[in-house]
């Protein structure tokens, strides 16, 4: 047998191991509820792909202990100053750099601090890779090129469970010192085997067989939305539900910015905005001055002081000033009027807020 001969003999087994592998998963299986789908009306189309999608909800809520395990591993290695790593191939890794992106607008974070990595690079986020996620050594330079650290946090997102660009990256992650978490659509996956966590969101075969970007990559957005947002709870960027380290870096968010201030305080626009301009802008810093009657510079050295916790800074600030504020005796001639606690501002009343001004811009 020429060189040739052996190389096709070895890549025909190769296909077959790989057919075989793929065979065993649920997420490359064929859904035999919708079997005539390309049949139906458009809307009965619609209410199967709805009832599809439903799946991946609960699903996600199966995982919701391993999701917490991984949120807690991840918030001490954030406050220490590392950073979360998102990495997958294809859809996963473009759900990884989606979630990536809006966290800095979202909750004034620097861009280093939740990074997204996606195999085959910048092309691969707008045009198909495919052959990219088959290269393991290139996930594991992939993370050597942003200088992965044992301080950091890697989740490395695949549906299948098996894609070797995220194995690999996991695989020298771990071998780093750094947090890993695999998650996946599969149970028993690979990914979650070579990590320290696993995440499995078991959503079964999908409406158009192997295609992992309807219920594979709704379970995965729904996982990453849940890690980030309540890693950014953790560390202090809401207050309340309030979106208050928004960056009002555009006209609608900066609209925004004054509705959370009048939302926490109870005070008018036009109060809502000067604040907002004592303060360069900051809202979590106009809050603390409207609430507590601090200047604008000891607010913000308040809020640095506690690490930006909105919370702990409107604590201090107000005991401060319930120890500085002289007590008056009360006439005996009449009786006072009482004022209304600044710990509980009575609301102004507002129309709440939509569910499209409550995300990210």
């Amino acid at each position: 047998m020429n060189n040739t001969a052996r190389h096709d003999a070895a890549r025909d087994a190769g296909r077959s191991a790989l057919r075989e592998l793929l065979g065993e998963l649920a997420t490359e299986g064929v859904n035999r509820t919708h079997g005539d789908f390309d049949l139906l009306p458009t809307e009965a189309q619609l209410a199967a792909m709805q009832e599809e999608s439903a799946q991946a909800v609960a699903a996600v809520a199966d995982a919701t202990p391993r999701i917490a395990a991984a949120i807690d591993a991840i918030v001490p290695r954030l406050r220490a100053g590392g950073r979360l790593v998102y990495l997958g191939a294809g859809t996963a890794g473009r759900m990884g750099v989606l979630d990536a992106s809006e966290i800095p607008p979202t909750f004034g974070t620097d861009p280093s601090l939740v990074v997204g990595v996606i195999a085959g690079g910048e092309v691969a986020l707008r045009s198909a890779v495919e052959d990219a996620e088959d290269d393991g050594d290139r996930g594991a330079a992939d993370l050597d090129a942003i200088g992965l650290s044992a301080g950091d946090a890697v989740v490395g997102v695949s549906a299948s469970g098996r894609t070797p660009y995220v194995v690999g990256a996991l695989e020298h992650a771990r071998a780093l010192g750094a947090l890993t978490i695999g998650l996946a659509c599969n149970a028993g996956s690979r990914v979650g085997e070579v990590a320290d966590l696993a995440i499995e969101t078991v959503v079964g075969p999908e409406i158009v067989a192997g295609s992992t970007r309807l219920k594979g990559g709704t379970a995965q957005k729904l996982v990453l939305n849940a890690i980030s947002t309540i890693a950014m709870v953790r560390l202090g960027k809401v207050h309340g539900n309030l979106m208050v380290d928004v960056q009002a870096t555009n006209a609608k968010l900066r609209a925004r910015a004054e509705r959370i201030v009048m939302l926490a305080t109870g005070v008018d626009a036009a109060a809502a905005s000067a604040a907002l301009e004592e303060v360069g802008g900051s809202v979590k810093a106009a809050i603390l001055v409207t609430l507590s009657g601090v200047s604008p510079d000891d607010a913000i050295a308040r809020l640095a002081s506690h690490d930006g916790v909105l919370r702990d800074a409107l604590s201090e600030a107000l005991a401060a000033t319930a120890l500085t504020t002289p007590m008056t005796a009360p006439s005996t001639t009449t009786t006072p009027t009482p004022t209304t606690p600044l710990t509980t501002p009575t609301p102004t009343t507002m129309t709440p807020l939509r569910p499209e001004e409550t995300d990210g811009p």
